[in-house]
Protein backbone atom coordinates (compact mmCIF):
# COMPACT_ATOMS: atom_id res chain seq x y z
CA UNK A 1 0.00 0.00 0.00
CA UNK A 2 1.48 3.31 -1.12
CA UNK A 3 0.73 6.48 0.82
CA UNK A 4 0.78 9.73 -1.14
CA UNK A 5 -0.01 13.14 0.32
CA UNK A 6 -1.01 16.54 -1.01
CA UNK A 7 1.09 19.48 0.17
CA UNK A 8 1.27 23.26 -0.19
CA UNK A 9 4.39 23.74 -2.27
CA UNK A 10 6.71 26.71 -1.94
CA UNK A 11 7.09 27.94 -5.53
CA UNK A 12 8.64 30.87 -7.41
CA UNK A 13 6.38 33.91 -7.19
CA UNK A 14 4.64 35.23 -10.30
CA UNK A 15 6.83 34.83 -13.36
CA UNK A 16 10.07 34.21 -11.48
CA UNK A 17 10.13 30.47 -12.24
CA UNK A 18 12.50 30.91 -15.19
CA UNK A 19 14.92 32.91 -13.05
CA UNK A 20 14.91 30.43 -10.17
CA UNK A 21 14.59 26.94 -11.63
CA UNK A 22 17.90 25.13 -12.01
CA UNK A 23 19.35 21.78 -12.93
CA UNK A 24 19.70 19.30 -10.04
CA UNK A 25 22.65 19.92 -7.74
CA UNK A 26 24.35 16.65 -8.68
CA UNK A 27 24.46 16.90 -12.48
CA UNK A 28 26.91 19.82 -12.65
CA UNK A 29 30.40 20.27 -11.31
CA UNK A 30 31.56 23.21 -9.22
CA UNK A 31 32.67 25.32 -12.17
CA UNK A 32 29.45 24.72 -14.12
CA UNK A 33 27.31 25.57 -11.11
CA UNK A 34 29.23 28.78 -10.45
CA UNK A 35 28.83 29.88 -14.08
CA UNK A 36 25.09 29.27 -13.94
CA UNK A 37 24.75 31.38 -10.81
CA UNK A 38 26.81 34.18 -12.36
CA UNK A 39 24.56 34.16 -15.44
CA UNK A 40 21.39 34.04 -13.34
CA UNK A 41 21.76 35.49 -9.82
CA UNK A 42 18.50 33.97 -8.52
CA UNK A 43 19.35 30.48 -9.79
CA UNK A 44 18.30 27.85 -7.24
CA UNK A 45 21.84 26.45 -7.24
CA UNK A 46 22.51 29.27 -4.75
CA UNK A 47 20.59 27.09 -2.31
CA UNK A 48 21.23 23.54 -3.55
CA UNK A 49 24.96 24.13 -4.21
CA UNK A 50 25.82 27.01 -1.86
CA UNK A 51 29.34 25.60 -1.57
CA UNK A 52 30.28 26.91 -5.03
CA UNK A 53 29.93 30.49 -3.76
CA UNK A 54 32.47 29.76 -1.01
CA UNK A 55 35.45 28.36 -2.96
CA UNK A 56 37.91 28.80 -0.11
CA UNK A 57 35.68 26.94 2.36
CA UNK A 58 35.40 23.21 2.95
CA UNK A 59 32.27 22.25 0.94
CA UNK A 60 30.99 20.32 3.96
CA UNK A 61 31.60 23.09 6.50
CA UNK A 62 28.71 24.17 8.72
CA UNK A 63 28.66 27.63 7.17
CA UNK A 64 27.89 26.16 3.74
CA UNK A 65 24.63 24.67 5.00
CA UNK A 66 23.86 27.77 7.04
CA UNK A 67 24.27 29.87 3.89
CA UNK A 68 21.81 27.64 2.03
CA UNK A 69 19.32 28.02 4.89
CA UNK A 70 19.61 31.82 5.00
CA UNK A 71 19.31 32.14 1.23
CA UNK A 72 16.12 30.08 1.17
CA UNK A 73 14.68 32.05 4.07
CA UNK A 74 15.50 35.29 2.27
CA UNK A 75 13.79 34.10 -0.93
CA UNK A 76 10.66 33.42 1.14
CA UNK A 77 10.72 36.58 3.26
CA UNK A 78 11.33 38.80 0.22
CA UNK A 79 8.48 37.22 -1.72
CA UNK A 80 10.74 35.69 -4.36
CA UNK A 81 9.22 32.33 -3.44
CA UNK A 82 5.76 31.90 -1.91
CA UNK A 83 3.72 29.07 -0.44
CA UNK A 84 0.58 27.94 -2.24
CA UNK A 85 -2.60 28.74 -0.28
CA UNK A 86 -4.00 25.18 -0.35
CA UNK A 87 -2.44 21.73 -0.48
CA UNK A 88 -2.32 20.10 -3.89
CA UNK A 89 -0.83 17.30 -5.92
CA UNK A 90 1.00 18.75 -8.90
CA UNK A 91 1.33 17.50 -12.45
CA UNK A 92 4.89 17.91 -13.68
CA UNK A 93 5.24 17.63 -17.46
CA UNK A 94 8.53 17.69 -19.37
CA UNK A 95 8.57 18.16 -23.14
CA UNK A 96 11.83 17.23 -24.83
CA UNK A 97 11.62 17.42 -28.59
CA UNK A 98 9.10 14.83 -29.71
CA UNK A 99 9.13 13.15 -26.29
CA UNK A 100 6.79 13.99 -23.45
CA UNK A 101 7.04 12.82 -19.83
CA UNK A 102 4.29 13.45 -17.28
CA UNK A 103 4.35 12.72 -13.55
CA UNK A 104 2.65 13.59 -10.27
CA UNK A 105 4.47 15.61 -7.61
CA UNK A 106 3.31 14.73 -4.11
CA UNK A 107 4.68 13.80 -0.72
CA UNK A 108 5.60 10.26 0.29
CA UNK A 109 5.88 8.52 3.63
CA UNK A 110 9.23 7.85 5.29
CA UNK A 111 7.66 4.72 6.77
CA UNK A 112 7.00 3.39 3.26
CA UNK A 113 10.71 3.73 2.56
CA UNK A 114 11.62 2.01 5.82
CA UNK A 115 9.19 -0.87 5.20
CA UNK A 116 10.24 -1.45 1.58
CA UNK A 117 7.00 -0.27 -0.01
CA UNK A 118 9.23 2.31 -1.66
CA UNK A 119 11.81 0.09 -3.30
CA UNK A 120 15.35 1.09 -4.17
CA UNK A 121 17.74 -0.60 -6.54
CA UNK A 122 20.98 1.24 -5.77
CA UNK A 123 23.12 1.93 -2.72
CA UNK A 124 23.99 5.51 -1.96
CA UNK A 125 27.50 6.95 -1.74
CA UNK A 126 28.39 7.85 1.84
CA UNK A 127 29.59 11.42 1.44
CA UNK A 128 26.73 12.40 -0.88
CA UNK A 129 24.13 10.94 1.47
CA UNK A 130 25.50 12.83 4.46
CA UNK A 131 25.78 16.04 2.44
CA UNK A 132 22.08 15.98 1.50
CA UNK A 133 21.07 14.94 5.00
CA UNK A 134 22.74 18.03 6.41
CA UNK A 135 21.32 20.18 3.61
CA UNK A 136 17.70 19.07 4.17
CA UNK A 137 18.10 19.46 7.91
CA UNK A 138 19.55 22.97 7.62
CA UNK A 139 17.15 24.32 4.99
CA UNK A 140 14.25 22.51 6.66
CA UNK A 141 12.90 21.48 3.30
CA UNK A 142 13.11 18.96 0.48
CA UNK A 143 14.63 21.18 -2.18
CA UNK A 144 14.74 18.58 -4.95
CA UNK A 145 12.28 15.81 -5.82
CA UNK A 146 12.91 12.08 -5.77
CA UNK A 147 11.81 10.47 -9.05
CA UNK A 148 9.84 7.25 -8.60
CA UNK A 149 8.13 4.81 -10.94
CA UNK A 150 4.89 2.86 -10.72
CA UNK A 151 3.39 0.30 -13.05
CA UNK A 152 1.10 2.22 -15.35
CA UNK A 153 -2.47 2.75 -14.10
CA UNK A 154 -5.02 3.75 -16.73
CA UNK A 155 -7.23 5.77 -14.39
CA UNK A 156 -4.29 7.77 -13.06
CA UNK A 157 -3.27 8.55 -16.65
CA UNK A 158 -6.84 9.62 -17.44
CA UNK A 159 -6.95 11.99 -14.46
CA UNK A 160 -3.69 13.59 -15.54
CA UNK A 161 -4.87 14.02 -19.14
CA UNK A 162 -8.22 15.47 -18.07
CA UNK A 163 -6.59 17.96 -15.70
CA UNK A 164 -4.17 19.23 -18.32
CA UNK A 165 -6.87 19.54 -20.99
CA UNK A 166 -9.10 21.53 -18.65
CA UNK A 167 -6.34 23.88 -17.46
CA UNK A 168 -6.15 27.19 -19.27
CA UNK A 169 -2.39 27.29 -18.78
CA UNK A 170 0.24 25.91 -16.40
CA UNK A 171 1.01 27.84 -13.22
CA UNK A 172 4.68 27.68 -14.18
CA UNK A 173 6.52 27.07 -17.44
CA UNK A 174 10.29 27.01 -17.73
CA UNK A 175 12.72 26.41 -20.56
CA UNK A 176 15.38 24.00 -19.35
CA UNK A 177 18.63 22.50 -20.67
CA UNK A 178 18.74 20.84 -24.08
CA UNK A 179 15.56 22.57 -25.19
CA UNK A 180 13.31 20.97 -22.58
CA UNK A 181 10.10 22.66 -21.44
CA UNK A 182 8.89 22.08 -17.86
CA UNK A 183 5.26 22.78 -16.92
CA UNK A 184 3.44 22.60 -13.59
CA UNK A 185 -0.33 22.08 -13.18
CA UNK A 186 -1.80 21.87 -9.64
CA UNK A 187 -4.67 19.52 -8.81
CA UNK A 188 -6.69 21.09 -5.99
CA UNK A 189 -10.12 19.47 -6.36
CA UNK A 190 -10.59 17.48 -3.16
CA UNK A 191 -12.58 14.74 -4.89
CA UNK A 192 -9.88 14.18 -7.50
CA UNK A 193 -7.18 14.24 -4.83
CA UNK A 194 -9.08 11.70 -2.73
CA UNK A 195 -9.36 9.45 -5.77
CA UNK A 196 -5.65 9.69 -6.58
CA UNK A 197 -4.75 8.84 -3.00
CA UNK A 198 -7.11 5.87 -3.15
CA UNK A 199 -5.68 4.61 -6.45
CA UNK A 200 -2.13 4.70 -5.15
CA UNK A 201 -3.19 2.99 -1.92
CA UNK A 202 -4.02 -0.02 -4.11
CA UNK A 203 -0.53 -0.07 -5.67
CA UNK A 204 1.84 -2.48 -3.89
CA UNK A 205 5.01 -0.44 -4.35
CA UNK A 206 6.95 2.41 -5.91
CA UNK A 207 10.45 2.21 -7.37
CA UNK A 208 13.07 4.93 -6.95
CA UNK A 209 14.42 5.83 -10.37
CA UNK A 210 16.46 8.91 -9.52
CA UNK A 211 17.27 10.55 -6.21
CA UNK A 212 18.35 7.64 -4.01
CA UNK A 213 20.49 10.08 -2.02
CA UNK A 214 17.65 12.58 -1.62
CA UNK A 215 15.29 9.86 -0.42
CA UNK A 216 17.71 8.30 2.05
CA UNK A 217 18.74 11.73 3.32
CA UNK A 218 15.11 12.71 3.97
CA UNK A 219 14.68 9.46 5.90
CA UNK A 220 17.85 10.21 7.87
CA UNK A 221 16.52 13.64 8.89
CA UNK A 222 13.21 12.18 10.07
CA UNK A 223 14.95 9.46 12.05
CA UNK A 224 17.44 11.83 13.68
CA UNK A 225 14.78 14.37 14.61
CA UNK A 226 12.39 11.71 15.95
CA UNK A 227 15.15 10.50 18.26
CA UNK A 228 14.66 13.75 20.20
CA UNK A 229 10.89 13.41 20.53
CA UNK A 230 7.68 13.57 18.44
CA UNK A 231 7.96 15.22 15.03
CA UNK A 232 5.34 16.83 12.75
CA UNK A 233 3.75 14.78 9.98
CA UNK A 234 5.53 16.85 7.33
CA UNK A 235 8.91 15.84 8.73
CA UNK A 236 8.03 12.20 8.10
CA UNK A 237 7.26 12.96 4.46
CA UNK A 238 9.43 13.77 1.49
CA UNK A 239 8.74 15.14 -1.97
CA UNK A 240 8.66 12.92 -5.02
CA UNK A 241 7.47 12.94 -8.60
CA UNK A 242 5.80 9.69 -9.69
CA UNK A 243 6.00 8.52 -13.31
CA UNK A 244 4.32 5.53 -14.91
CA UNK A 245 6.87 3.01 -16.11
CA UNK A 246 6.05 3.80 -19.74
CA UNK A 247 6.85 7.48 -19.18
CA UNK A 248 10.63 7.26 -18.73
CA UNK A 249 13.81 6.40 -20.59
CA UNK A 250 16.91 4.75 -19.20
CA UNK A 251 20.50 5.53 -20.22
CA UNK A 252 23.77 3.95 -19.16
CA UNK A 253 25.97 5.57 -16.50
CA UNK A 254 29.56 6.18 -17.56
CA UNK A 255 32.69 5.50 -15.51
CA UNK A 256 35.84 7.64 -15.44
CA UNK A 257 39.18 6.35 -14.17
CA UNK A 258 41.79 8.70 -12.76
CA UNK A 259 44.58 6.07 -12.75
CA UNK A 260 45.18 2.44 -13.72
CA UNK A 261 46.71 0.91 -10.60
CA UNK A 262 50.22 0.75 -12.08
CA UNK A 263 49.20 -0.41 -15.55
CA UNK A 264 50.25 1.55 -18.60
CA UNK A 265 47.53 2.17 -21.15
CA UNK A 266 48.85 -0.67 -23.29
CA UNK A 267 49.30 -3.16 -20.47
CA UNK A 268 45.78 -2.35 -19.23
CA UNK A 269 44.40 -3.14 -22.68
CA UNK A 270 46.37 -6.40 -22.61
CA UNK A 271 44.86 -7.26 -19.22
CA UNK A 272 41.37 -6.51 -20.53
CA UNK A 273 41.92 -8.93 -23.42
CA UNK A 274 42.04 -11.74 -20.87
CA UNK A 275 38.50 -10.78 -19.84
CA UNK A 276 36.86 -9.45 -23.01
CA UNK A 277 37.14 -9.50 -26.73
CA UNK A 278 38.62 -6.01 -27.23
CA UNK A 279 38.46 -4.42 -30.67
CA UNK A 280 38.78 -0.86 -31.98
CA UNK A 281 35.28 0.54 -32.46
CA UNK A 282 35.88 3.02 -35.25
CA UNK A 283 34.17 6.38 -35.56
CA UNK A 284 31.86 7.38 -32.71
CA UNK A 285 29.03 9.92 -32.93
CA UNK A 286 30.22 12.26 -30.18
CA UNK A 287 26.84 14.02 -30.05
CA UNK A 288 25.08 10.76 -29.11
CA UNK A 289 24.42 9.68 -25.52
CA UNK A 290 25.47 6.06 -26.05
CA UNK A 291 27.44 3.95 -28.49
CA UNK A 292 25.54 1.52 -30.65
CA UNK A 293 27.26 -1.83 -29.99
CA UNK A 294 28.49 -4.19 -32.68
CA UNK A 295 27.69 -7.11 -30.35
CA UNK A 296 24.15 -8.01 -29.23
CA UNK A 297 23.67 -6.69 -25.65
CA UNK A 298 21.12 -9.45 -24.97
CA UNK A 299 23.76 -12.11 -25.62
CA UNK A 300 26.93 -10.26 -24.61
CA UNK A 301 28.23 -8.04 -21.85
CA UNK A 302 29.11 -4.89 -23.79
CA UNK A 303 30.92 -1.70 -22.79
CA UNK A 304 33.05 0.85 -24.61
CA UNK A 305 36.44 2.08 -23.44
CA UNK A 306 38.11 5.35 -24.44
CA UNK A 307 41.84 5.31 -23.86
CA UNK A 308 44.93 6.59 -25.71
CA UNK A 309 42.78 8.58 -28.13
CA UNK A 310 40.69 5.63 -29.32
CA UNK A 311 37.35 3.95 -28.58
CA UNK A 312 37.26 0.16 -28.10
CA UNK A 313 34.34 -2.22 -27.81
CA UNK A 314 34.78 -4.75 -24.99
CA UNK A 315 32.42 -7.72 -25.20
CA UNK A 316 32.03 -11.14 -23.62
CA UNK A 317 29.28 -13.71 -24.08
CA UNK A 318 26.81 -13.82 -21.20
CA UNK A 319 26.60 -16.85 -18.94
CA UNK A 320 22.98 -18.05 -19.18
CA UNK A 321 23.12 -19.15 -15.54
CA UNK A 322 23.62 -15.66 -14.09
CA UNK A 323 20.90 -13.86 -12.13
CA UNK A 324 19.64 -10.30 -12.59
CA UNK A 325 22.44 -8.79 -10.50
CA UNK A 326 25.48 -10.73 -11.68
CA UNK A 327 24.18 -10.47 -15.23
CA UNK A 328 24.42 -6.67 -15.18
CA UNK A 329 27.20 -5.17 -17.25
CA UNK A 330 28.17 -2.87 -14.38
CA UNK A 331 28.41 -5.87 -12.03
CA UNK A 332 30.56 -7.78 -14.52
CA UNK A 333 32.79 -4.72 -14.91
CA UNK A 334 33.12 -4.43 -11.14
CA UNK A 335 33.84 -8.11 -10.52
CA UNK A 336 36.22 -8.72 -13.43
CA UNK A 337 37.95 -5.37 -13.99
CA UNK A 338 37.55 -2.73 -11.30
CA UNK A 339 38.22 -4.96 -8.30
CA UNK A 340 40.80 -7.51 -9.59
CA UNK A 341 42.70 -5.30 -12.03
CA UNK A 342 42.39 -1.79 -10.61
CA UNK A 343 41.91 -2.50 -6.92
CA UNK A 344 38.69 -0.49 -6.80
CA UNK A 345 36.65 -2.65 -4.44
CA UNK A 346 34.46 0.15 -3.09
CA UNK A 347 32.64 1.78 -6.01
CA UNK A 348 30.70 3.94 -3.57
CA UNK A 349 33.71 5.67 -2.11
CA UNK A 350 36.94 5.12 -4.07
CA UNK A 351 38.05 8.53 -5.39
CA UNK A 352 39.82 6.92 -8.37
CA UNK A 353 36.41 6.08 -9.83
CA UNK A 354 34.07 8.88 -10.90
CA UNK A 355 30.79 8.88 -12.76
CA UNK A 356 29.16 10.84 -15.57
CA UNK A 357 25.42 10.68 -16.19
CA UNK A 358 24.20 8.98 -19.33
CA UNK A 359 22.28 11.88 -20.86
CA UNK A 360 25.50 13.67 -21.71
CA UNK A 361 27.07 13.52 -25.17
CA UNK A 362 29.97 11.13 -25.57
CA UNK A 363 32.10 14.17 -26.36
CA UNK A 364 31.98 15.02 -22.64
CA UNK A 365 33.57 11.70 -21.75
CA UNK A 366 36.20 11.99 -24.43
CA UNK A 367 37.07 15.56 -23.42
CA UNK A 368 37.56 14.55 -19.77
CA UNK A 369 40.19 12.03 -20.85
CA UNK A 370 41.88 14.19 -23.47
CA UNK A 371 42.22 17.03 -20.95
CA UNK A 372 44.33 14.78 -18.72
CA UNK A 373 41.79 14.89 -15.89
CA UNK A 374 41.19 11.16 -16.36
CA UNK A 375 43.17 8.42 -18.03
CA UNK A 376 40.24 6.39 -19.38
CA UNK A 377 36.46 6.43 -19.72
CA UNK A 378 33.96 3.57 -19.94
CA UNK A 379 30.55 4.09 -21.58
CA UNK A 380 27.88 1.62 -20.46
CA UNK A 381 24.75 0.32 -22.16
CA UNK A 382 21.32 1.08 -20.58
CA UNK A 383 19.42 -1.31 -18.31
CA UNK A 384 15.75 -2.03 -19.00
CA UNK A 385 13.04 -0.75 -16.62
CA UNK A 386 11.76 -4.31 -16.21
CA UNK A 387 15.18 -5.41 -14.96
CA UNK A 388 15.24 -2.56 -12.44
CA UNK A 389 11.80 -3.58 -11.14
CA UNK A 390 12.77 -7.25 -10.90
CA UNK A 391 15.91 -6.45 -8.92
CA UNK A 392 14.08 -4.14 -6.53
CA UNK A 393 11.23 -6.63 -6.05
CA UNK A 394 13.76 -9.33 -5.16
CA UNK A 395 15.23 -7.06 -2.49
CA UNK A 396 18.56 -6.73 -4.26
CA UNK A 397 20.49 -3.58 -5.04
CA UNK A 398 22.43 -2.72 -8.16
CA UNK A 399 25.98 -1.39 -8.07
CA UNK A 400 26.16 2.40 -7.61
CA UNK A 401 25.31 4.50 -10.65
CA UNK A 402 23.86 1.66 -12.69
CA UNK A 403 21.09 3.68 -14.32
CA UNK A 404 20.41 7.19 -15.55
CA UNK A 405 16.72 7.94 -15.96
CA UNK A 406 15.11 10.58 -18.11
CA UNK A 407 13.47 12.98 -17.62
CA UNK A 408 15.68 15.00 -15.30
CA UNK A 409 13.55 17.39 -13.28
CA UNK A 410 14.48 20.92 -12.31
CA UNK A 411 15.07 22.11 -8.77
CA UNK A 412 13.34 25.16 -7.35
CA UNK A 413 9.99 24.76 -9.10
CA UNK A 414 8.44 23.11 -6.03
CA UNK A 415 9.75 22.88 -2.48
CA UNK A 416 8.32 20.88 0.42
CA UNK A 417 8.91 22.37 3.86
CA UNK A 418 9.34 19.59 6.40
CA UNK A 419 8.15 21.55 9.43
Amino acid sequence: MVHIYRFAAVRPAGRRAQEIASVPYDVVNEEEAREMIQENPLCFLRISRSDVLMPDTDPYADEVYETAKKTFENYCSEGIMVSDPVPAIYIYRVIQGADQYTGLCCCLDVQDYESGVIRRHELTRYEKEEDRTRHIDAVNANTGPVVLLYKVQEEVSAIIDTTIRSASEPVAEVSGPQGTIHRIYPITDSGVLDRLESLFAAIPGLYIADGHHRAKSAVNVAQRRSANGPIPDETRRFMGVLFADNEVRVHGYSRLLSELNGYTNESFLDALRAVFTVSPYGNVDLKAYQIQPHSDPLSYHVMHLYISGQWYECSRQRDPGTDNITGLDVAYLQDHVLTPLLGISDPRGDPRLQYLGGARPLADLQTRVESGEFVAAIAMQPVGVGTVFAIADAGYVMPPKSTWFEPKLLSGLMIHKIS
